[in-house]
């Protein structure tokens, strides 16, 4: 059997560390919005992505609008997830957002 995992993504931002947050699901990439956006959400991406903990969480599009799917909303981790997918939210692709509201982080490390 072939198990597929969710991935994570950070684009646009100054390095692999950092930037607007998206999520692989159902064969897409796609964006997570920034309503209750926090630092243990962003702690479990950062950690998902290899990048470490999180030094700063963004809402507001502050690394460009992304395009296509919002996967997720009002996500909330404890910070202790090994996955995104771990955290609860909306479930996948159901949201009261737009592109303007796209979350991103900045981790502490440098993926590799």
């Amino acid at each position: 059997t072939v198990e597929v995992f969710a991935a994570v993504r950070l684009v646009s931002g100054n390095n692999s560390c950092s930037g607007r947050v998206e999520v692989f699901a159902a064969g897409y990439w796609g964006t997570v919005c920034g309503n209750s956006w926090d630092i243990n959400d962003a702690t479990v991406v950062c950690r998902q992505a290899g990048c470490g903990d999180a030094v700063a969480v963004t809402r507001n599009a502050q690394f460009g609008q992304g395009s296509g799917i919002i996967w997720m909303d009002n996500v909330h981790c404890s910070g202790n997830e090994t996955s995104v997918f771990e955290c609860s939210h909306n479930g996948l692709g159901a949201h009261y957002c737009g592109h303007y509201q796209d979350a991103g982080v900045i981790c502490e490390g440098m993926s590799l």
